[in-house]
């Protein structure tokens, strides 16, 4: 599922840059929006002449629990007993690298008017969203000069044009429940148990 919402981003993003750059779905100048070559991890390296796309953090999302956490009825209307349901928020960093600075910051502007326009995805209006997902949200996140030195530090690379968005709600499901055994017997106590 993670994977599945980090490619639907980059396809998206990548459309969206390449119309807006003057260019077509089907340019030849290779890909504006790119995730990092996975054998060129440690020290990372980030290609010139694309916006990069890397998680740099993964963020449970509690709050949205239903109240009976472990029963959920099943579409014949039988009683599961699953696990709770995992909502994620997805810390997205996009990196501009390009030789010249304003040509990163044009990049960078075209992805924030992109998702600022389009700031939810939902199945009606992005027909290639993953399935399982009701929709998507994302939020431009504005970190202080500290915060961002961590996170150039933590990748170990100096710092580039960049972009930090929150994107919610990505939801994992139990996909093995067990029939939960129907409540046959209710017995109420006031006081104390001997």
């Amino acid at each position: 599922m993670l994977a599945d919402v980090l490619n639907f981003l980059r396809r998206t993003l990548d459309e969206r840059l390449r119309l807006d750059r003057g260019g077509s779905q089907d340019d030849a100048d290779g890909d504006k929006v790119v995730f990092v070559e996975g054998d060129k991890m440690d020290p990372l390296s980030l290609p010139v002449g694309a916006v990069s796309l890397l998680l740099i953090n993964l963020e449970e999302e509690r709050v949205l629990r239903s109240a009976d956490v472990r029963v959920r009825q099943a579409e014949d209307g039988t009683r599961m007993r699953v696990q709770p349901d995992v909502r994620l928020a997805l810390y997205v960093l996009f990196v501009a690298r390009f030789k010249r600075y304003d040509v990163a910051w044009a990049h960078l502007s075209a992805i924030l008017e992109s998702l600022q326009s389009t700031p939810v995805f939902e199945p009606a209006s992005a027909p290639d969203l993953p399935p399982g997902l009701e929709k998507l949200t994302t939020e431009l996140v504005t970190l202080d000069f500290a915060r961002q030195n961590e996170v150039w530090s933590s990748l170990r690379i100096s710092s580039h044009p960049a972009l930090l968005y929150r994107v919610r709600l990505v939801s994992f499901r139990d996909r093995h429940p067990v029939a939960a055994p129907p409540v046959t017997d209710v017995t109420t106590s006031i006081g104390r148990s001997p």
